[in-house]
């Protein structure tokens, strides 16, 4: 009989199986994800043994997972909204790889989905997973009259990526990494021209939706920090200055949409990069996709040309690409302000150097919009 049932919140699990959470997040965190929309992931246990995990999917939609013995998924419930105060079960059935991998909830598969066997429960409020608690009788755990919950999430940390360190990015020297002894070298990649007074920030191969800065209208110079192990040459950073004061303050570059208050430690909003290369250029500027492979990709692939430019034609603004440290992913866009607010340079941080908080490649960014 289960009479009280330990909570804890995460991201969305994918193919991941086990006991807990591969990336746990608090509850204040994941209310406010609720609040906004967004997915997040309830692991109901008991005696820390999973029973039930609870998916919060796009469009009001919400997935419910069953537990065996062995702490396995081997029951999949989907529901879709009925009205605005209820869920209807539109499939019941054993998780396939692809549910695993990501395919929408109430997808329509065909197999395994009936609502007569499902039937409809409240659409929960923000930490009332009792709601869910009676399907727990499908695997053999019958719940008592009364359930308890029990928030057992892991605390709030400090919250989303730091500027740490973003100075010392651009200062030559010795700097000890962990794949052994570097030299960081600062390298001039150019005059970048703003004509629009907006600066944008993308991956040139894959230019939607692109990461913007309101700036001064004029030529400004972009610098690339370098970092130089025994093996190889990295762009660890990328800056184009706007004025010679030092920055006051760092700031993340970000779009209307986003909000760091729904993002969890260490996680940020930064410029996807799918290409392996990154670009700094006006906001105006278009980009030629038959030209990139001649003109920017393959001069970027040799070890001794990290950066380059390509010019615009007549008044049009010219690109400055880069590689970009690791590779694809994502990385933080910092704006640096002066005292009085005015915007001092903008640096792309590639987070090889060992002034980062982490040590590994990007993977996400933060959460989606559900």
């Amino acid at each position: 009989m289960i009479d009280s049932l330990e909570v804890s919140y995460g991201d969305m699990w994918g193919a991941y199986e086990g006991p807990a959470h591969p990336a746990p997040m608090p509850s204040a965190l994941a209310a406010r994800r609720h609040a906004a929309g967004m997915s997040y992931a309830v692991l109901l246990s008991s005696r820390e043994r999973p029973l039930a995990m609870v998916e919060r999917w796009p469009r009001g939609r919400w997935r419910l997972y069953l537990f065996d013995d062995a702490s396995r998924r081997a029951r999949m419930i989907d529901f879709e909204p009925l009205g605005t105060d209820k869920l209807l079960g539109v499939r019941n059935t054993r998780p396939t790889s692809s549910d695993e991998q990501g395919d929408e909830a109430g997808a329509e598969s065909g197999e395994g989905r009936s609502p007569a066997r499902v039937p409809h429960c409240p659409v929960p409020e923000f930490g009332d997973w009792r709601v869910f608690v009676p399907f727990l009788a499908q695997q053999g755990h019958e719940p008592a009259a009364t359930v308890v919950l029990n928030d057992v999430s892991v605390e709030e940390g400090a919250g989303p990526l730091r500027p740490t360190g973003i100075e010392r990015l651009f200062v030559p020297g010795a700097r000890d990494t962990p794949d052994g002894p570097a030299v960081v070298q600062l390298a001039d990649a150019g005059m970048l021209r703003i004509t629009s007074g907006q600066l944008t920030v993308t991956d040139p191969g894959f230019v939607s939706n692109p990461r913007t800065v309101a700036v001064p209208p004029g030529e400004y110079p972009v610098t690339l920090s370098l970092l130089r192990t025994a093996r190889s040459v990295k762009v660890a950073a990328a800056r184009v200055t706007f004025l010679d004061t030092p920055p006051h303050a760092w700031k993340t570059a970000l779009r209307p949409d986003e909000d760091p208050g729904l993002l969890g430690e260490g996680e940020f909003y930064g410029v996807g990069v799918d290409s392996g290369t990154v670009a700094f250029m006006d906001a105006t500027r278009a980009v030629d996709d038959e030209m990139l492979d001649d003109e920017v990709f393959v001069p970027l692939s040799s070890d001794d040309r990290p950066g380059v430019e390509l010019p615009g034609t007549g008044t049009e603004p010219n690109l400055i690409a880069f590689t970009a440290g690791w590779g694809d992913g994502s990385y933080p866009v910092w704006t640096g302000r002066t005292e009085d607010g005015q915007v001092a340079c903008v640096v792309v941080d590639f987070r090889l150097c060992p002034a980062d908080q982490e040590m590994e490649p990007p993977g996400g960014t933060g959460p989606s919009p559900a």
